[in-house]
């Protein structure tokens, strides 16, 4: 892989890190969305609904976040990120408040779904955009650092969520954390910005590694073509489909199999989302590091052994699988939300990057829809959430055999060293 030899200001190097961790906490809020299985059951005795119909909300509010992924990627260039995190934050604060007032579930999806889904759509390229143009050397490190907020949310809102919900009920929480959204994002957006144009034409100049990608900065026209984009696509697809699906159903798993109290739940949630967000950043790195190709390889095994170990507690229920597998899941679909951005400029270039994350990221679409509708269905069909297992496993093996085939490492050639 290519080694950086970049020599930035020393001032430059260090401020650059203040993005990342903008990034982070903006993150923090957007990710609440993955504090939704708390909210599930308290929806189902409120309305008198059952699983499927609870899985709704949090469907299209990852429907609308992964569609409006591409769309915003194309403006943020056109008009800056801080207008793009300004509205998205605004929809995000909107759409929460409002789902207090809903009465019923398709209020709710409408208000959650729909506007707080766009909201986060429209907001979640902005840091991953900002850090990718500050950090060309450290692309996979710095934007899992900076996706570490949104794996790790549930840990502080899960908790926080619950006991409003306790408190407060369902409807109340929503508008209150709605608020809370609202103040904060848009305080944060206020920070965002690419660096200066004189800073980034250095970057190109002097950011000549010994090994030149032959593949990279291809048009998008071409990307869309190309063996490594639906190879990376397809992988994508299954990554999400199986996180997304654990991710949504993580309380009530805990409750009816395991046969935890709604508390204790909430409590694992939390050490769940701290491997999310360990995910990110570590497997941005091994991304960097090892190959698109062999990271993906990694977690698909995990997610085969997560899937496997949950077929288990069928006959023998046990907290401490519980644990373990669904941290493999959390772990593996804050990996992906690390490696397939990186994987995109490795692969594609950084040329028109937030377009081109924009169309990879409408996987992450397709595997909330599939994974949240087939597990609340096959929840009420057989009246258990066992059987999600099986899907996820045999999507696992296929990964493996798609990754291993179409994720092949781009070619390196040397160059001149013009920095000596």
């Amino acid at each position: 892989m290519p080694q950086y030899n970049q020599p930035l200001e020393l001032s430059t190097r260090q401020t650059r890190w203040i993005f990342v961790g903008l990034g982070l906490v903006f993150n923090l809020c957007l990710g609440s969305i993955y504090s939704w299985s708390v909210f599930r059951i308290p929806l189902e005795k409120l309305f008198q609904i059952g699983a499927t119909q609870t899985g709704i909300p949090f469907t299209v509010v990852l429907v609308f976040f992964a569609g409006l992924m591409p769309i915003a990627g194309g403006l943020i260039e056109k008009y800056g990120p801080r207008n793009l995190a300004i509205i998205g934050g605004t929809l995000v604060g909107l759409g929460w408040f409002l789902a207090g007032f809903a009465n019923n579930i398709l209020l709710v999806s409408i208000c959650f779904g729909i506007i707080a889904g766009s909201g986060v759509g429209i907001a979640y390229g902005v840091p991953i955009s900002v850090v990718t143009k500050w950090f060309p050397d450290k692309k996979g490190l710095a934007v899992g650092i900076t996706l570490i907020g949104f794996g790790l949310s549930p840990l502080f809102t899960a908790p926080i969520a619950r006991w409003l919900i306790h408190q407060y009920g369902p409807l109340q929480t929503f508008s209150i954390l709605g608020i809370t959204f609202f103040i904060i994002l848009i305080l944060l957006s206020l920070a965002f910005r690419f660096p200066p144009a004189q800073w980034q034409q250095q970057s190109k100049l002097v950011n000549q590694s010994r090994l030149v990608n032959t593949q990279a900065d291809i048009s998008v026209a071409n990307m869309v073509t190309s063996s490594r984009f639906y190879g990376l696509w397809f992988c994508y697809i299954i990554g999400t489909f199986s996180g997304l699906m654990a991710i949504g159903i993580s309380s009530p798993v805990g409750q009816e199999i395991i046969q935890l109290s709604p508390d204790t739940a909430a409590f694992f949630i939390s050490i769940f989302a701290i491997f999310n967000g360990i995910g990110r950043p570590l497997f941005g790195w091994l991304t960097d590091k090892i190959t698109p190709r062999l990271t993906a390889i990694i977690s698909f095994i995990i997610i085969l052994c997560s899937s496997l170990g949950m077929l288990i507690t069928a006959t023998a229920p046990s907290a401490i699988v519980y644990l373990f597998c669904f941290s493999g899941f959390w772990l593996t679909l804050g990996g992906w939300l690390a490696t397939a951005p990186a994987a995109t400029a490795i692969f594609f270039g950084t040329f028109d990057y937030a377009k081109k994350y924009g169309i990879v990221y409408t996987a992450y679409g397709i595997g909330a829809i599939f994974g949240n509708l087939l597990s609340g269905r096959l929840r009420d069909i057989f009246g258990s959430y066992l059987y999600v297992f099986y899907p996820t496993a045999f999507l696992a093996i296929i990964g493996i055999f798609i990754a291993y085939c179409l994720l092949k490492p781009p070619k390196y050639l040397p160059v001149k060293d013009t920095n000596g």
